[in-house]
């Protein structure tokens, strides 16, 4: 399958720190694809550079054969920061519909993202009154209204109870079962197996990328937390 994705030698440096060293990898559509690592190794600024709001020191990132940035993704991409991505002052519906308005797409694509993230009974409530979890699924569904074919979602289950992460990633798989590719940030290693595929990232390199089930074989884990502490002792000078 063709890549949506595709990084090559990505270098970020910030302050005279080198934040992203030299990563290659590509990410393909109809798949999930999780990006795992401790806080502060370098995934937030990953994602900035694939969705082309970061300054890289060099490499290389295109998305569907353009280079990242360019203002003919814009409709093609989804992100979803850490940070819910609404105004707290309207609701939900309010919310999608400014927003469909920004992007320019019909009304009709209000109610579907509505019912993609399952919000059907907080359309008319307040922003500022959702739960957390309620305000993150609002804020992709702000993402999804331009039916975008790449999903990129900064760790978007932070702080959620665990039926709302199962809710989410449900949701996350249902979209790349319709074709969109998406990448997903945690630092959640339990969240690992619910990804077709997994980087694992340890200051700004990404020390494995392989399906769940083959990292675990490969290093003869128990557990994914245990597959990465082995492998971060392998990548130790």
């Amino acid at each position: 399958m063709s890549p949506g994705v595709e990084v090559t030698g990505l270098r970020v440096v910030r302050g005279g720190h080198e934040v992203l060293r030299d990563l290659t990898f590509s990410v393909v559509p109809g798949e999930v694809t999780g990006l795992l690592g401790p806080s502060g190794c370098g995934k937030t600024t990953l994602m900035r550079a694939i969705v082309g709001v970061q300054r890289i020191a060099g490499g290389q990132v295109t998305v569907f054969g353009e280079r990242a940035g360019v203002a003919a993704l814009r409709s093609r991409i989804g992100y979803v920061t850490q940070a819910p991505s609404v105004y707290d002052d309207l609701t939900v519906e309010e919310n999608l519909r400014f927003f469909a308005a920004v992007l320019g797409v019909g009304l009709d694509r209000v109610d579907a993202c509505v019912r993609v993230v399952d919000l059907q009974d907080e359309r008319s409530k307040v922003a500022a009154r959702l739960s957390g979890g309620q305000k993150s699924r609002a804020s992709l569904a702000v993402a999804l209204l331009g039916e975008p074919t790449l999903i990129v979602l900064d760790e978007p289950t932070v702080g959620l109870d665990p039926v709302l992460r199962r809710d989410l990633w449900q949701t996350f798989h249902r979209l790349a079962d319709e074709g969109a590719a998406v990448f997903v940030s945690s630092h959640v290693m339990d969240e690992a197996t619910r990804c077709d595929r997994l980087m694992l990232m340890r200051e700004g390199r990404i020390i494995a990328d392989d399906t769940p089930a083959g990292l675990l074989e490969k290093t003869g884990a128990a557990d994914i937390e245990a597959a990465f502490l082995d492998l971060v002792a392998q990548a130790a000078p």
